[in-house]
């Protein structure tokens, strides 16, 4: 049996998810997306939870999808494989629907599923060295996990296009200055920020907390998932062509990576 790649641990009314794969820079795979689920799920139950924080151990919160899974995993037939492609907007709303406030930490780079995982949570509080965004341009594929809307409402359009568009990684004191984090604080100081943030909304009612976050997710995202439904048969017909191939073997060779449009 594999060793589990997340950590659950409560102390009180504060509870921490934390991503525990710190030697492959948190690179998030399908055992790590359905661990992540089952643990979200579970605050459903979860009667003395008051608050979730979601951290990451190591230099980096996440590197994003693990692409040196082998290929040979994946299902064989097409209705298989978007099946598969699915795992992803499910995770994101099994961590949307967590009940309780959630609170994310970012520290060193978080790019691609570490991005998306990160605005799934109500609120992400970033270290100082801090660099976000969504890479998955750079592979010749669109971003899908029914995440774009997520970013959209933390944004806005122009600078989610410039986010997803470019691929590129953006420094925190951007990132807070555009509202896609609540606060940057000293890399040293991150755990405590979230504690005392966590602290905070523990000490609130917590059925009129949930009941005014639940409320302010619908009126934000009410079309959300009626609009994004097509993105993992978008992803499907991108990882078809040519330019997602040689975007792949660029990234494993090392080298920039030539585009035709195929």
């Amino acid at each position: 049996m594999s060793e589990p790649l997340i950590a659950l641990q409560r102390d009180g009314p504060i509870a921490t998810v934390t991503l525990d794969r710190a030697a492959r820079r948190n690179a998030i795979d399908a055992q790590m997306m359905r661990e992540l689920i089952v643990a979200a799920q579970g605050f459903a139950a979860d009667e003395e939870t008051r608050v979730v924080i979601l951290r990451a151990e190591g230099a980096d919160f996440s590197v994003g999808a693990d692409l040196s899974q082998p290929r040979a995993t994946a299902p064989a037939t097409l209705l298989m494989r978007r099946r598969s492609a699915e795992l992803g907007a499910a995770l994101m709303r099994a961590l949307q629907e967590i009940q309780q406030p959630t609170i994310c930490t970012v520290q060193g780079v978080a790019t691609g599923a570490g991005a998306c995982i990160a605005t799934a949570c109500d609120f992400r509080i970033g270290a100082d060295n801090a660099r976000i965004g969504y890479g998955e341009v750079k592979l010749g594929i669109n971003l899908m996990w029914n995440a774009a809307p997520a970013c959209v409402h933390l944004v806005g359009p122009a600078r989610a296009k410039r986010m997803i568009m470019t691929g590129k990684l953006f420094d925190a004191p951007t990132l807070e200055r555009w509202g896609f984090l609540d606060e940057v604080a000293p890399l040293a100081d991150l755990d405590a920020r979230a504690r005392a943030w966590a602290e905070d909304y523990a000490a609130l009612p917590p059925m009129a907390v949930q009941m005014i976050k639940r409320s302010i997710d619908h009126v934000a995202g009410a079309l959300d998932r009626a609009i994004m439904h097509m993105d993992a048969d978008q992803w499907l017909l991108a990882t078809m062509s040519e330019d997602y191939r040689e975007a792949v073997s660029a990234f494993f060779e090392k080298r920039a990576p030539r585009f035709t449009g195929d």
